[in-house]
């Protein structure tokens, strides 16, 4: 187990460094216990994240292994080159809580991962694509708001008109997402975009707030 004091790979605030601080002091073993932050996945073309706390024992030689004043913080390995730079600060909006601020951004493959990597250099500024994410924000999304859902177009083939397709939130694992997906989606877009012939959902559903595949 490897441990450094820099703090280049992820730095924290004062306050947030207090706020897991305290929460730290209510657990059992606190001075074997580090705070763990790991990239989860990708959700709405951001990052998402899983802080929590474990034995910092627990790392592995290629993890880093950070002193940030009295606190230790491990960042896996895998997540290390997507958090370079990032800063975890306490913001008070909303109740306050932590937020994650990461200069680093998902790249076209991990938004739209199992999409032919010459459809993703496509982007989604073709017609078609800005057609399609102007049908998701004013029909779609407005209405699977409501129990926590979104759609995003990830990756657009202008010419066969092949939609891909990522769910997050409340319709990233859900049981009825592909329901939601044949019978509420997919229908305002071809009713909008008669040029399409077909609408790929690639959400990893092994994961979300209801995933209903195992890992």
């Amino acid at each position: 187990m490897a441990s450094n004091t820099d703090t280049s790979v992820l730095e924290l605030t004062d306050d947030a460094r207090q706020v897991v601080l305290d929460a730290l002091a209510a657990e059992a073993g606190t001075t074997e216990l580090a705070l763990w932050v790991d990239v989860r996945g990708v959700e709405s073309g951001k990052y998402t994240y899983d802080l929590f706390f474990q034995a910092v024992a627990d790392a592995d030689d290629s993890d880093a292994v950070l002193l940030d004043g009295d606190l230790r913080v491990v960042v896996p390995a895998r997540s290390i080159p997507r958090l370079a730079g990032a800063r975890l600060e306490f913001s008070t909006d909303n109740g306050g809580g932590l937020v994650m601020v990461n200069p680093n951004a998902p790249s076209a493959a991990e938004q739209a991962p199992g999409v032919p990597e010459e459809i993703v250099a496509q982007g989604l500024e073709g017609p078609l694509a800005l057609r399609a994410i102007e049908v998701l924000d004013r029909d779609v999304n407005p209405s699977i708001a409501s129990h926590g859902g979104r759609a995003d177009l990830v990756a657009m083939d202008e010419t066969k008109g092949v939609a891909y397709l990522a769910l997050s939130g409340g319709c990233q694992g859900c049981a009825m997402s592909r329901m939601t997906l044949q019978n509420g989606i997919e229908v305002s877009l071809r009713e909008s975009l008669p040029e399409l012939t077909e609408i790929v959902d690639v959400t990893d559903h092994a994961v979300g707030e209801n995933p209903f595949y195992a890992n």
